[in-house]
């Protein structure tokens, strides 16, 4: 392999001829010069506007699902988003050359990724939007890295990675996003769960179950980056699609015009275009940088949901919406170290921040 990456070797000049071969000195620059050179390359404007974009497609989800629910069931409303959004991205690969992996072991793990990552969440959120207002389920799926740094601070054998992973800043996040999320729910649940309850309980599992997709996510580092996304996507379908015509029985479906228009926007926009914008951030941002939708979904999910829907939430919902942004900050924000990725904290997938 040795000889064939290096086909011809040169000769190497005489002594005195190596000087003359050596690239001249660089200039000396001024100290102002040297800090200008030394600052990180600015991220051009059309990179926050695609982040504004970004996030404004996931946070759009929540109520394209609503609007898709009213008329199609919740398990065949899942299967099409996952079909489609999964095409679409295995074609978006293709197109840009890159060929999803072939190996079983690596799709056995696409299919432990699509269970925890669309499978079960896609379809808890689609079944509690039945009842929970779009902007109710922005705010409670939120709480992903949270759910994320407890699972990983509980699922560490060795204490060393405990404390790593802890420190005050982090257990304030998580103690003030937990308050947002009960401030959420209200203390209307402590009369009895109902159905809304129960709604609001399975998107806060969701949130859960993107977090465990999270950590596992992690393990496909070696991979270009869409190949999990589109592979968990079609995984999902493989799985939902069957489910969808053996309980739903499609074709008997009579859905109307808006709920198919919301069905398209999902699967189109908030999830096929949202990974592709999300994989061009990820190389010019990177994951800190694009962590920054995160608190502008949240505020843009709740005001899509009151104007295109007429959602009216009550004043604790806005009171819960502030402490679990302030919560997700406190969990996901650099520390005063500077650490580009600051350590024990976990970074969500792509698709764990996307619902």
């Amino acid at each position: 392999m040795l000889a064939s990456a290096l086909p011809h070797l040169p000769t190497f000049p005489a002594a005195s001829a190596i000087p003359a071969l050596m690239p001249p000195p660089p200039p000396t620059l001024s100290r102002s010069a040297a800090a200008t050179a030394a600052a990180p390359r600015r991220a051009p404007v059309a990179d926050y506007a695609l982040l504004l974009l970004l996030a404004t497609l996931w946070a759009a989800s929540y109520s394209f699902i609503r609007i898709g629910v009213a008329t199609i069931p919740p398990v065949t409303l899942i299967a099409a988003r996952t079909l489609i959004a999964g095409g679409l991205l295995a074609l978006a690969m293709r197109l840009r050359g890159v060929a999803l992996p072939a190996d079983r072991r690596t799709w056995a793990m696409f299919a432990f990724q699509a269970l925890m990552n669309s499978v079960a969440p896609f379809t808890l959120i689609a079944w509690a939007e039945q009842d929970v207002e779009a902007g109710l389920a922005t705010i409670l799926n939120a709480t992903v890295p949270i759910f994320a740094f407890l699972l990983t601070w509980l699922g560490s054998r060795k204490a060393a990675a405990r404390r790593e992973a802890v420190n005050g800043r982090k257990l304030l996040g998580v103690v003030i996003g937990l308050s947002g999320i009960t401030l959420v729910i209200g203390v209307d649940a402590l009369s009895g769960i109902g159905r809304q309850t129960g709604g609001q309980v399975a998107i806060v599992a969701a949130s859960a179950c993107y977090a465990v997709a999270a950590i596992f996510g992690q393990r496909f580092k070696g991979l270009d980056p869409m190949a999990p996304a589109a592979g968990s996507m079609l995984c999902g379908a493989a799985a939902l699609v069957p489910l969808s015509l053996a309980v739903d029985r499609p074709w008997t479906l009579n859905p109307s015009a808006a709920s198919l228009a919301a069905l398209a926007g999902l699967a189109v926009f908030s999830t096929a275009l949202a990974f592709i914008i999300y994989f061009r951030l990820l190389r010019s941002l990177g994951s800190i940088g694009i962590t920054s939708q995160s608190y502008l979904r949240v505020p843009i999910g709740v005001l899509l949901g009151a104007v295109f829907l007429g959602e009216s939430l009550p004043p604790t919902a806005y009171a819960g919406l502030v402490l679990v942004v302030a919560g997700v900050a406190a969990m996901t924000l650099p520390g005063r170290g500077g650490d580009a990725e600051d350590r024990g904290t976990i970074r969500c997938s792509p698709a764990a921040r996307e619902k």
